[in-house]
């Protein structure tokens, strides 16, 4: 088993020096302990201080400095849109008010398929649009999550 030394995220590294990727959901990607395994079928450890929410893009640097890319796998989601940006601004306020996990793209929101949000989205006049793609929720306002830095993994013998 190889053990990661650190995470670089999407925007620090070059995706073409990748040797191996692991394909993970959005909640596989928030962790502090897991054995990863790779598309190649190579293990991997990763052992960090505190749980990272780990990007589709990023790269899990082994100790030997090869480089393993993260891939988000494709998620059943729902992308919301609206009439206008006081009805987006409604809309993602319900969503939060739910405690909802959300991503925000450039001009819609995504959350996970939920057949009693969607209901609400649809009666508050919502536009849903149905998609499978990587989710890629926002860390939250207390989250101590390094958004543009790398981690580093804390190697532990147990």
């Amino acid at each position: 088993m190889k053990r990661i030394a650190e995470i670089r995220r999407a925007h620090n590294w070059d995706p073409s020096l990748a040797v191996d990727v692991v394909v993970l959901d959005a909640q596989e990607r928030h962790r502090r302990r897991v054995v990863f395994v790779g598309g190649h079928g190579a293990t991997y450890l990763l052992n960090l201080a505190a749980p990272a929410q780990l990007r589709d893009g990023d790269g899990l640097v082994l100790e030997d400095g090869e480089i393993v890319r993260v891939t988000g796998k494709p998620e059943p989601l729902v992308e919301i849109s609206a009439a206008n940006p006081r009805e987006f601004a409604r809309l993602a306020w319900q969503l939060g008010n739910r405690h909802a996990e959300l991503q925000l793209t450039a001009d819609k929101l995504r959350i996970r398929r939920d057949h009693v949000l969607e209901d609400m989205l649809r009666s508050a006049g919502a536009t849903l649009t149905f998609l499978e793609a990587p989710f890629e929720p926002e860390s939250g306002a207390y989250s101590h999550d390094e958004a543009s830095d790398g981690h580093r993994a804390v190697p532990r013998d147990h």
